[in-house]
């Protein structure tokens, strides 16, 4: 039976209304209790890690961005989440984040118990721990970086050849993490060129998880039989595609009768009791995730600290007045104390991952901050908006200001240190591949410091940044000149 024009012009504003009342008591935006318009809009407007963050400043630690979507800047919250006995679960929006149409990482994976077996199964691989050349292969890297640099962009009093540092160290975080995954850099640093046309794919691919993860039922869409001709293919010669291609043929020489064996990544994955289908996922979200949120790190913490005279010279000094190795080790740079600040306030003031990453409440609902949360709501975080959160880091919270983590008692720095973890999320959802991203943030501000002087050209408009969940940043151009050999 078809509604007649009265039915429907009643029906819609209670609909509205409805939809507006469950969460009526949150405070946000009035009309983002309507519709997604506001979340979408903020999500596709490439500053959503700033939009969110205001909001929480404006509206409270939780804030209403859409018609069954908080958002939140509190740690305690976002702890209570996450933890490992948490009855929160992760919500549709992870389906977005799904690399190939038809298999879940252990990232984009909902099922709790999945899960839970693919990240015990995953552990050891991502920390390095069987993995004996990990620290060789970050430094080979960094080495090879130095070397471009030194042999193709110093400028003089004469010569002026400025360098894009946000695509150079987009091609060394890929060097890095396939070195370490695959067993082999991809060469980029090499060639001077991104090889796989990684950098295009990714500016083209995280708009569109961001739509998808703010609009769950697109994925079902979009991962669809009938798109699925349209969707990165293993055979491709570019882009995700290709890196698809890469990871099914390294996977496969690690099976069979005439299987390769080695301590790295991927042995110590197959060694965990992975499939070779899991393996095969495992390995494209590292290149994923492990390349675009340390190239984001390393460019902004050096932006940061080349804008700063007074931080990159506290840093110098630290660096010129300690016995460390060339190239520093890892266990050297942990026990540089102002190298460990800046790279804290690095993490803390500018954190690499923004997606909105929400969890959903359970069945019977749950009561945050005096404020009833219904079950089936989901609750995104905002980073920014805790990271810059003045009643956790004080007034001057928007300043990048290493100091701060030489203030306040031990119990307080140890309550900020757990803070800026979060970084890499919290409990069952923590980024497995921490480890890694330490150990290359140790190690690349003291090579290139040591080596070169960075000049920002355009201090006005330093580069390009539109964020997608992950940042896409170009045209970070800088002046590199030799760092006289006190250093």
């Amino acid at each position: 039976m078809f509604l007649s024009r009265w039915d429907t012009r009643t029906l819609i504003p209670v609909l509205l209304i409805r939809t507006w009342s469950r969460l009526c008591h949150v405070p946000g935006p009035w009309f983002a209790g309507l519709s997604k318009f506001w979340l979408l809009r903020k999500a596709l407007g490439g500053r959503f890690h700033l939009d969110t963050a205001e909001a929480c400043e404006k509206y409270g630690p939780i804030v209403r961005v859409g018609p069954n979507e908080l958002v939140t800047n509190d740690p305690v919250v976002l702890k209570r989440m996450s933890a490992v006995r948490s009855p929160y679960r992760r919500s549709a929006w992870y389906d977005g984040a799904r690399l190939e149409p038809e298999y879940d990482s252990v990232f984009s994976e909902t099922n709790e118990e999945r899960h839970n077996m693919l990240r015990s199964k995953a552990a050891m691989g991502y920390s390095g721990k069987d993995n004996e050349y990990l620290e060789q292969s970050i430094d080979d890297n960094i080495g090879s970086l130095v070397r471009l640099l030194d042999s193709k962009y110093i400028s003089t009093t004469t010569e002026f050849k400025p360098v894009d540092m946000a695509q150079k160290f987009q091609l060394l975080t890929l060097d890095i993490i396939s070195d370490i995954a695959f067993g082999e850099a991809f060469g980029n640093l090499k060639a001077d060129e991104d090889l796989s046309s990684y950098i295009k794919t990714m500016d083209n691919m995280f708009p569109l998880i961001i739509l998808l993860g703010t609009w769950p039922a697109l994925a079902k869409v979009f991962f669809s039989k009938v798109l699925r001709p349209f969707l990165p293919k293993e055979t491709d010669t570019i882009g995700m595609g290709k890196l698809m291609g890469i990871g099914k043929k390294v996977v496969a020489e690690r099976f069979g009768p005439n299987k390769k064996v080695k301590q790295d990544m991927i042995g110590s994955l197959i060694a965990h009791g992975l499939t070779q289908r899991e393996v095969q996922s495992e390995t494209l979200l590292q290149i994923v995730a492990g390349s675009d949120t340390s190239a984001t790190a390393m460019r902004a913490t050096l932006l940061y600290i080349v804008s700063n005279p007074h931080v990159q010279q506290k840093l110098l000094e630290e660096i010129s007045k300690s016995s460390i190795s060339t190239p520093i080790t890892d266990a050297e740079a942990r026990k540089l104390p102002y190298l460990q600040a800046v790279i804290k306030e690095g993490m803390r003031i500018f954190p690499p991952v923004t997606g909105f990453m929400s969890k959903t409440v359970p069945p019977d609902g749950d009561t945050i901050k005096g404020l009833y949360i219904p079950g089936g709501t989901t609750i995104g975080w905002s980073p920014f908006g805790l990271m810059r959160n003045e009643k956790l880091w004080g007034p001057d919270a928007k300043v990048f200001r290493p100091e701060r983590w030489f203030e306040g008692t031990p119990e307080e720095i140890q309550s900020k240190e757990i803070d800026v973890e979060m970084c890499f999320g919290y409990g069952k959802y923590q980024c497995l591949g921490k480890n890694i991203a330490n150990i290359e943030l140790n190690k690349v501000y003291v090579e290139l410091l040591r080596n070169f002087e960075f000049t920002v050209v355009d201090p006005v408009t330093p580069w390009k940044c539109f964020n997608a969940g992950l940042f896409l940043q170009s045209d970070l151009w800088m002046r590199v000149t030799k760092r006289v050999p006190s250093l």
